[in-house]
Protein backbone atom coordinates (compact mmCIF):
# COMPACT_ATOMS: atom_id res chain seq x y z
CA UNK A 1 0.00 0.00 0.00
CA UNK A 2 1.03 3.45 -1.28
CA UNK A 3 0.43 6.12 1.40
CA UNK A 4 0.18 10.16 0.23
CA UNK A 5 0.02 13.16 2.07
CA UNK A 6 -1.93 16.34 0.99
CA UNK A 7 -0.70 19.15 2.60
CA UNK A 8 -1.80 22.53 3.28
CA UNK A 9 -3.08 24.97 6.48
CA UNK A 10 -6.89 25.14 7.41
CA UNK A 11 -9.00 26.53 4.35
CA UNK A 12 -6.72 26.63 2.09
CA UNK A 13 -9.02 23.59 -0.27
CA UNK A 14 -7.11 20.46 0.39
CA UNK A 15 -11.22 18.79 0.50
CA UNK A 16 -11.97 20.83 -2.30
CA UNK A 17 -8.99 19.28 -4.24
CA UNK A 18 -8.82 16.02 -3.04
CA UNK A 19 -10.81 14.21 -5.06
CA UNK A 20 -9.05 15.63 -8.39
CA UNK A 21 -5.54 14.85 -6.54
CA UNK A 22 -6.87 11.35 -6.02
CA UNK A 23 -7.98 10.79 -9.95
CA UNK A 24 -5.07 11.89 -11.01
CA UNK A 25 -2.48 9.85 -9.56
CA UNK A 26 -4.66 7.06 -9.31
CA UNK A 27 -5.28 7.15 -5.55
CA UNK A 28 -8.40 5.08 -4.57
CA UNK A 29 -9.05 6.03 -0.58
CA UNK A 30 -8.99 9.80 0.50
CA UNK A 31 -8.69 10.30 4.42
CA UNK A 32 -10.19 13.74 5.66
CA UNK A 33 -10.88 15.07 9.17
CA UNK A 34 -11.49 11.55 10.16
CA UNK A 35 -13.36 9.52 7.71
CA UNK A 36 -12.01 6.98 4.90
CA UNK A 37 -13.67 7.69 1.92
CA UNK A 38 -13.59 5.61 -1.19
CA UNK A 39 -15.08 7.44 -4.06
CA UNK A 40 -18.48 8.49 -3.38
CA UNK A 41 -18.64 6.48 -0.47
CA UNK A 42 -17.38 7.43 3.39
CA UNK A 43 -16.22 3.42 4.41
CA UNK A 44 -15.71 4.43 8.30
CA UNK A 45 -15.02 7.16 10.54
CA UNK A 46 -16.71 10.10 12.66
CA UNK A 47 -16.00 13.63 11.01
CA UNK A 48 -14.39 16.06 12.81
CA UNK A 49 -16.77 18.65 11.31
CA UNK A 50 -19.43 17.29 13.74
CA UNK A 51 -17.65 18.17 16.71
CA UNK A 52 -18.64 21.49 18.98
CA UNK A 53 -15.17 23.02 19.21
CA UNK A 54 -12.21 23.40 17.03
CA UNK A 55 -9.93 21.30 19.91
CA UNK A 56 -12.71 17.95 19.86
CA UNK A 57 -12.41 18.31 15.86
CA UNK A 58 -8.37 18.34 16.06
CA UNK A 59 -8.42 15.40 18.16
CA UNK A 60 -10.90 13.59 15.70
CA UNK A 61 -9.09 14.41 12.56
CA UNK A 62 -5.88 12.83 14.26
CA UNK A 63 -7.82 9.66 15.93
CA UNK A 64 -6.90 10.16 18.75
CA UNK A 65 -9.65 8.36 20.49
CA UNK A 66 -8.89 4.34 20.27
CA UNK A 67 -12.43 2.96 19.25
CA UNK A 68 -12.50 5.70 16.37
CA UNK A 69 -9.35 4.37 14.84
CA UNK A 70 -9.27 1.11 15.27
CA UNK A 71 -13.01 1.38 13.26
CA UNK A 72 -10.90 3.25 10.21
CA UNK A 73 -8.28 0.71 10.91
CA UNK A 74 -10.63 -2.46 10.19
CA UNK A 75 -11.81 -0.62 7.59
CA UNK A 76 -8.47 -0.34 5.82
CA UNK A 77 -7.36 -3.98 6.27
CA UNK A 78 -10.99 -5.16 4.61
CA UNK A 79 -10.70 -2.59 1.41
CA UNK A 80 -7.30 -3.38 1.13
CA UNK A 81 -6.82 -0.38 -1.09
CA UNK A 82 -3.43 0.12 -3.30
CA UNK A 83 -2.83 3.66 -2.38
CA UNK A 84 -4.26 6.12 0.50
CA UNK A 85 -4.40 9.98 0.04
CA UNK A 86 -4.00 12.03 3.55
CA UNK A 87 -5.20 15.54 4.22
CA UNK A 88 -3.42 17.30 7.03
CA UNK A 89 -2.45 20.52 7.72
CA UNK A 90 1.22 20.01 8.59
CA UNK A 91 3.56 16.78 7.62
CA UNK A 92 3.87 15.99 11.22
CA UNK A 93 -0.13 15.64 11.34
CA UNK A 94 0.13 13.55 8.37
CA UNK A 95 2.92 11.24 10.27
CA UNK A 96 0.72 10.83 13.41
CA UNK A 97 -2.34 9.64 11.24
CA UNK A 98 -0.23 6.99 9.45
CA UNK A 99 1.17 6.21 13.36
CA UNK A 100 -2.52 6.16 14.56
CA UNK A 101 -3.70 3.88 11.63
CA UNK A 102 -0.58 1.83 11.45
CA UNK A 103 -0.06 2.61 7.95
CA UNK A 104 3.31 2.35 5.89
CA UNK A 105 5.68 5.68 5.37
CA UNK A 106 4.74 8.13 3.47
CA UNK A 107 6.17 8.09 -0.12
CA UNK A 108 5.43 11.44 -1.31
CA UNK A 109 4.06 14.56 0.07
CA UNK A 110 2.00 16.87 -2.09
CA UNK A 111 1.67 20.82 -1.06
CA UNK A 112 -1.52 22.38 -1.63
CA UNK A 113 0.50 25.17 -3.41
CA UNK A 114 1.67 22.83 -6.07
CA UNK A 115 -1.99 22.13 -6.80
CA UNK A 116 -4.08 25.45 -6.50
CA UNK A 117 -3.50 28.86 -7.86
CA UNK A 118 -3.25 32.10 -5.34
CA UNK A 119 -6.65 33.04 -6.12
CA UNK A 120 -8.17 29.71 -5.24
CA UNK A 121 -6.12 29.45 -1.98
CA UNK A 122 -7.36 33.23 -1.15
CA UNK A 123 -10.71 32.61 -1.90
CA UNK A 124 -10.77 29.41 0.10
CA UNK A 125 -9.69 31.02 3.16
CA UNK A 126 -12.25 34.03 2.51
CA UNK A 127 -14.99 31.59 2.67
CA UNK A 128 -13.83 29.69 5.78
CA UNK A 129 -12.72 32.74 7.61
CA UNK A 130 -15.80 34.76 6.69
CA UNK A 131 -18.95 31.83 5.57
CA UNK A 132 -17.22 29.10 7.78
CA UNK A 133 -17.37 26.99 4.64
CA UNK A 134 -15.88 23.67 5.38
CA UNK A 135 -16.10 20.96 2.72
CA UNK A 136 -16.12 17.05 2.59
CA UNK A 137 -15.24 15.42 -0.55
CA UNK A 138 -18.36 13.15 -1.10
CA UNK A 139 -21.86 14.28 -2.08
CA UNK A 140 -24.61 15.49 -0.13
CA UNK A 141 -26.58 12.51 -0.16
CA UNK A 142 -23.69 10.25 1.65
CA UNK A 143 -23.28 12.92 4.51
CA UNK A 144 -26.84 14.73 5.46
CA UNK A 145 -27.65 11.38 7.80
CA UNK A 146 -24.84 12.46 10.21
CA UNK A 147 -25.14 16.08 9.42
CA UNK A 148 -28.56 16.38 9.96
CA UNK A 149 -29.31 20.09 11.41
CA UNK A 150 -26.15 21.15 10.21
CA UNK A 151 -26.50 24.10 7.00
CA UNK A 152 -25.28 21.60 4.26
CA UNK A 153 -24.79 22.75 0.53
CA UNK A 154 -24.61 19.98 -2.47
CA UNK A 155 -21.26 21.14 -4.68
CA UNK A 156 -20.87 19.90 -8.51
CA UNK A 157 -17.59 20.33 -10.08
CA UNK A 158 -16.48 19.59 -13.44
CA UNK A 159 -12.60 19.06 -14.52
CA UNK A 160 -11.11 18.00 -17.47
CA UNK A 161 -8.33 15.29 -16.62
CA UNK A 162 -5.68 13.63 -18.97
CA UNK A 163 -4.64 14.46 -22.55
CA UNK A 164 -7.69 12.67 -24.01
CA UNK A 165 -9.41 15.58 -22.04
CA UNK A 166 -11.88 13.54 -20.30
CA UNK A 167 -14.18 15.40 -18.42
CA UNK A 168 -14.85 14.27 -14.73
CA UNK A 169 -17.48 15.38 -12.58
CA UNK A 170 -17.08 15.45 -8.98
CA UNK A 171 -19.88 16.38 -6.20
CA UNK A 172 -18.58 17.52 -2.34
CA UNK A 173 -20.56 19.11 -0.11
CA UNK A 174 -20.40 22.16 1.67
CA UNK A 175 -20.89 22.41 5.39
CA UNK A 176 -21.31 24.71 8.03
CA UNK A 177 -20.13 23.28 11.23
CA UNK A 178 -21.27 24.46 14.71
CA UNK A 179 -17.96 25.53 15.81
CA UNK A 180 -18.13 27.86 12.79
CA UNK A 181 -21.12 29.77 14.79
CA UNK A 182 -21.40 32.26 17.53
CA UNK A 183 -23.25 29.54 20.09
CA UNK A 184 -25.86 27.44 19.35
CA UNK A 185 -29.13 27.23 17.51
CA UNK A 186 -32.01 24.82 17.94
CA UNK A 187 -35.41 24.09 16.38
CA UNK A 188 -38.20 23.03 18.36
CA UNK A 189 -40.37 20.48 17.14
CA UNK A 190 -43.73 22.75 17.37
CA UNK A 191 -41.77 24.85 14.72
CA UNK A 192 -40.68 22.27 12.06
CA UNK A 193 -44.90 20.88 12.63
CA UNK A 194 -46.22 24.27 11.68
CA UNK A 195 -43.92 24.14 8.54
CA UNK A 196 -45.35 20.58 7.74
CA UNK A 197 -48.99 21.69 8.58
CA UNK A 198 -48.52 25.15 6.43
CA UNK A 199 -47.00 23.27 3.34
CA UNK A 200 -49.54 20.31 3.30
CA UNK A 201 -52.44 23.04 3.04
CA UNK A 202 -51.57 24.37 0.35
CA UNK A 203 -51.83 21.62 -1.43
CA UNK A 204 -54.72 20.96 -3.76
CA UNK A 205 -57.21 18.47 -2.60
CA UNK A 206 -56.39 18.51 1.08
CA UNK A 207 -59.35 20.01 3.52
CA UNK A 208 -57.56 19.72 6.53
CA UNK A 209 -54.46 18.51 8.36
CA UNK A 210 -55.07 17.10 11.57
CA UNK A 211 -52.82 15.97 13.51
CA UNK A 212 -49.28 16.68 12.90
CA UNK A 213 -46.24 14.85 14.98
CA UNK A 214 -42.35 15.01 14.91
CA UNK A 215 -40.05 12.32 16.15
CA UNK A 216 -36.48 13.69 16.45
CA UNK A 217 -33.63 10.82 15.86
CA UNK A 218 -30.01 12.06 15.97
CA UNK A 219 -29.59 11.15 12.04
CA UNK A 220 -32.61 12.99 11.45
CA UNK A 221 -36.82 13.11 11.86
CA UNK A 222 -39.51 11.17 11.30
CA UNK A 223 -42.77 13.54 10.37
CA UNK A 224 -46.41 11.36 11.22
CA UNK A 225 -49.52 13.28 9.75
CA UNK A 226 -53.37 12.97 9.37
CA UNK A 227 -55.11 14.76 6.87
CA UNK A 228 -58.74 15.01 5.69
CA UNK A 229 -58.89 14.79 2.26
CA UNK A 230 -61.43 16.56 -0.39
CA UNK A 231 -64.19 14.26 -2.37
CA UNK A 232 -62.99 13.86 -5.91
CA UNK A 233 -59.59 13.94 -5.85
CA UNK A 234 -57.36 11.09 -6.25
CA UNK A 235 -56.24 10.26 -2.89
CA UNK A 236 -53.15 8.57 -3.44
CA UNK A 237 -52.00 11.10 -5.54
CA UNK A 238 -52.61 13.92 -2.81
CA UNK A 239 -51.05 11.63 -0.15
CA UNK A 240 -47.45 11.32 -2.20
CA UNK A 241 -47.60 15.07 -3.20
CA UNK A 242 -47.97 15.92 0.80
CA UNK A 243 -45.24 13.30 1.09
CA UNK A 244 -42.82 15.24 -1.45
CA UNK A 245 -43.64 18.59 -0.50
CA UNK A 246 -43.08 18.30 3.29
CA UNK A 247 -40.39 17.04 2.98
CA UNK A 248 -38.82 19.19 0.50
CA UNK A 249 -39.73 22.42 2.13
CA UNK A 250 -39.19 21.53 5.48
CA UNK A 251 -35.80 20.17 4.83
CA UNK A 252 -34.82 23.55 2.84
CA UNK A 253 -36.37 25.60 5.94
CA UNK A 254 -34.32 23.42 8.40
CA UNK A 255 -31.66 21.34 6.84
CA UNK A 256 -32.40 18.43 8.88
CA UNK A 257 -32.35 14.85 6.93
CA UNK A 258 -35.79 13.83 6.84
CA UNK A 259 -36.23 10.27 7.59
CA UNK A 260 -39.73 9.34 6.76
CA UNK A 261 -42.63 11.32 5.82
CA UNK A 262 -45.80 9.02 7.02
CA UNK A 263 -49.56 10.69 5.75
CA UNK A 264 -52.25 9.16 6.54
CA UNK A 265 -55.66 10.20 5.24
CA UNK A 266 -58.40 9.85 7.96
CA UNK A 267 -61.24 11.51 6.58
CA UNK A 268 -63.02 12.30 3.20
CA UNK A 269 -65.16 15.54 3.03
CA UNK A 270 -68.10 16.10 0.95
CA UNK A 271 -68.36 19.72 -0.77
CA UNK A 272 -72.07 20.63 -1.45
CA UNK A 273 -72.93 22.31 -4.13
CA UNK A 274 -75.26 24.66 -1.70
CA UNK A 275 -74.12 28.34 -1.24
CA UNK A 276 -75.00 29.84 2.05
CA UNK A 277 -76.67 33.09 2.21
CA UNK A 278 -73.25 35.05 2.48
CA UNK A 279 -72.28 33.05 -0.87
CA UNK A 280 -69.93 31.08 1.14
CA UNK A 281 -69.98 27.27 -0.12
CA UNK A 282 -71.66 24.54 2.70
CA UNK A 283 -69.09 22.19 3.96
CA UNK A 284 -70.30 18.52 5.57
Amino acid sequence: MEVYGFVGTSGTGKSYHAGWVANSRGISCIIDDGVLIKGTRILAGISAKKENTKLAAVRRALFMESAHAEQVINAIRAENPSSILILGTSVPMIEKIVQRLQLPPVKEIIRIEDIASHREIRLARRQRTEQGKHIIPVPTFEVRKDFSGFFIDPLRIFRVLGREKRIVTMEKTVVRPTYSYFGKFFIADSAIESIAIYCAQNISGVYKVQNCQVYSREEGITIEMDVTVIYGYPIHRILREVQEQVAEEVGYATSLNILAVNVTARRVMLLKDEQSEDGGRIYV
